[in-house]
């Protein structure tokens, strides 16, 4: 851009306040998007990035504050109000009717469409499909349809109102890297037809790759904007932070390997009678980490929840090898056994779900009443011991800097990352044989992400069999010593994370090959 250029903005949010009781979620904070820019939005979890653009999209009003839109002061109190001034955001979590095709789902809500004339907006959805490069049918089913086409459906819909402003939250955290290549490429062709967009990710590669420019919140206050061309994902990190914060994962090579789970032709159905695990086998190993990838919805959470005994199985074996045994022991088959008749058997393990607050915690209780949900049933009498549930409470506290007034301040209350330290800290803490961890990091800014990640190797030199869930390929091949591709609830391969790379991985994701493994 010349001296004698203009920077035309598409938005201007100026001194923006939003409180939530004494909480301030945005304090003062001036963001501009220029027209025609990927603008991407970095922060930790509670720096404020959503509220802010759900204040941009008419979820919320500002306390204090003017947002411009095209230099000219507007109010925004509802998302109808957003797409009148053509800002459109697509969420994290879909939000579309199953039942319904691609149109049926863009035209919902539309009050001046004639809702009969399908064939007239299959038309115009054809149109913008293939102005963009989408790939979806207009009459395709949403049930039809993968998770980037159904993330396609609700970009379309934004589109088809008319928004020239376009915010897309965490908008590749379940795709593959294809997918994401398609993602990116349809951001430049929708740029390039003088469109401005704001993404929001934690995903920093993905931020230097597709952004011109990047803006950081820090603790609900603007830090700065850079160039992208001038940041790495260092410098970008460190401006999140406000410090110095290291990006390397600690992998040694594994240290004298055992078995310590096998699990051999797992099948299991839901309770509607649809197969979610098909044939699967697999053995975890101790001292190293096995990662497990695959689209949503493969049957990664099926397939930890059944070896917990959350899960009831079909048709298979889980045996579990005790590290203590003899080498020509028996191993324990877990196959009809509950959670807690695991436990009384002897077996080591812990278990991070998906669902932290569902599944993992209770949200009511503090730190130290949800330590005591692992060691009530060892108690004797009416009465359950607070001291040990509390000094491994603090210990957690301190040693994860978990941010929380006291140990026992509810966990629903805390963010989504001091809620994470919590349970992984607890289950941790009880030094399993076996530690599975579901999306540990799910949501996660990238400072909390590293001490997971770093604790989740800690265990595995410890000797421990840790088997690791997760979306970001990067991270699985950064992190994992083996990992197991899941597709359609097959295993699709077992790769080698040194030797292998991320295509190839989302190849696997997509389709079950005859070989499945490469190591």
């Amino acid at each position: 851009m010349t001296a004698l250029e203009v920077v035309k903005n598409a938005i201007k949010m100026e001194n923006i306040t939003k409180r939530f009781g004494s909480v301030v979620a945005n304090n003062h904070v001036n963001l501009e998007l220029h027209e025609g820019e990927i603008l991407s939005l970095l922060g930790e979890n509670g720096s404020g990035k959503t509220t802010l653009m759900n204040m941009l999209s008419g979820i919320y009003h500002p306390d204090e504050g003017q947002i411009y839109v095209h230099d000219q002061p507007v109010l925004i109190s509802s998302p109808k109000d957003a797409f009148d001034h053509g800002i459109g955001m697509i969420h994290q979590h879909f939000k579309l009717v199953d039942v319904f095709t691609a149109t049926e789902n863009i035209i919902l809500g539309l009050h001046d469409e004639k809702r009969l004339d399908l064939k007239a907006a299959e038309q115009k959805v054809k149109e913008i499909c293939d102005k963009y490069g989408f790939d979806i049918q207009p009459s395709q089913k949403v049930y039809d349809m993968s998770v980037s086409q159904k993330q396609t459906v609700e970009i379309v819909k934004v589109l088809y109102r008319g928004a020239d402003i376009l915010v897309l939250d965490e908008p590749t955290a379940v795709l593959t890297p294809q997918e994401t290549d398609r993602l990116f490429q349809i951001m430049r062709n929708m740029q390039k037809d003088g469109k401005s967009l704001i993404i929001i990710t934690h995903k920093l590669h993905e931020v230097l790759e597709v952004s011109d420019r990047v803006a950081i919140l820090r603790k609900g206050e603007y830090i700065g904007d850079v160039a992208t061309r001038d940041a790495d994902q260092q410098s970008l990190t460190d401006m999140m932070v406000g410090r110095r914060v290291s990006l390397n994962i600690d992998r040694p090579l594994p240290v004298d390997p055992k078995p310590r789970l096998v699990v051999e032709h797992l099948t299991v159905y839901d309770e509607l009678g649809v197969k979610r695990l098909d044939d699967v086998s697999f053995t975890a190993n101790s001292g190293e980490i096995l990662g497990i990838a695959g689209v949503a919805g493969s049957g990664q959470r099926e397939l930890l929840e059944a070896v917990a005994g959350l899960y009831p199985v079909a048709e298979g074996s889980i045996r579990f090898y005790a590290p203590d045994a003899a080498e020509d022991a028996a191993a324990l088959e877990l196959v009809g056994m509950d959670p807690v008749t695991i436990r009384r058997s002897g077996v080591a393990m812990s278990f991070v779900p998906e669902d932290r607050l569902g599944m993992g915690l209770v949200g009511t209780m503090g730190m130290t009443g949800n330590m005591m949900l692992r060691s009530w049933r060892s108690g004797k009498g009416l009465f359950v011991s607070r001291k040990e549930p509390e000094a491994l409470a603090k210990r957690i506290w301190d040693e994860l800097e978990v941010v929380t007034p006291s140990t026992s301040f509810p966990v629903r209350r805390m963010s989504g990352g001091n809620v994470q330290k919590v349970l992984v800290g607890r289950e941790i803490a009880q030094e399993p044989a076996v530690l599975m961890t579901a999306y540990a990091v799910r949501g996660l800014d990238i400072n909390t992400s590293y001490t997971i990640y770093n604790l989740l190797s800690d265990q595995k030199t410890k000797g421990r069999a840790v088997i690791y869930v997760g979306e970001d390929l990067d991270v699985l091949l950064a992190l994992c010593d083996r990992i197991l591709v899941l597709c359609g609830g097959q295993v699709s391969g077992v790769v080698d994370a040194r030797t292998t790379d991320k295509r190839r991985i989302g190849t696997l994701m997509t389709r079950v090959e005859g070989g499945q493994s490469d190591e």
